[in-house]
C-alpha cells in the first residue's frame, strides 16, 4: 500500500489566491467628491460620492442607480415593503466634475516641493482641462 503525501504546493497556492482576493483597485474619485455619470440609465446625472469599494472598483452615488430592495419584517411592530436604495456602479462609468466650471474633467497628480516639510513633497489633484488644483473632500 502507498503512503498518502501531501504536496508542498498546495501552501503556495493558498497564499497566491489570498493575495489575489486582497488587492486593491485604484479608483480615480474618493468620498465625498461630485461626480457625473457618463454611461448606462442614469447617463447625464450628477451625484455626490457616498462610498468607494476598492476592491471591485466601484462607486456607490447619491441618487444614481436606484433599486428596489424587498424588506420582511423582522419583529411584529416593524413593516415589510418595498425600499429604493442606491446600487454601486463602476468607477470608468464616472467623471470627476470640476468645482470651478463644473465641467466634467480628468485628473493628474501634481507634486509640490515646499522647504518646510518634512516629507519635501505634497501631492494634489490638478484638472487637465485647466490646469485648477481640486480639493479633496475629507
Amino acid at each position: 500500500m502507498r503512503i498518502l503525501t501531501y504536496r508542498k504546493t498546495a501552501q503556495t497556492r493558498l497564499h497566491a489566491r489570498h493575495a489575489e482576493n486582497s488587492k486593491r483597485l485604484n479608483v480615480h474619485v474618493s468620498k465625498g467628491d461630485t461626480v457625473r455619470v457618463m454611461r448606462g440609465e442614469d447617463k447625464g446625472k450628477e451625484g455626490k460620492v457616498i462610498r468607494v469599494y476598492l476592491k471591485t472598483g466601484r462607486v456607490l452615488i447619491e441618487g444614481i442607480n436606484m433599486v428596489k430592495m424587498h424588506r420582511k419584517a423582522r419583529t411584529a411592530e416593524e413593516t415589510s415593503g418595498i425600499r429604493e436604495a442606491p446600487a454601486p456602479v463602476h468607477s470608468s462609468n464616472v467623471m470627476l466634475l470640476d468645482p470651478k466650471s463644473g465641467e466634467p474633467t480628468r485628473t493628474k497628480a501634481r507634486y509640490d516641493d515646499e522647504a518646510g516639510k518634512k516629507r519635501g513633497r505634497t501631492k494634489e489633484r490638478v484638472s487637465v482641462k485647466n490646469g485648477e488644483p481640486i480639493p479633496r473632500v475629507r
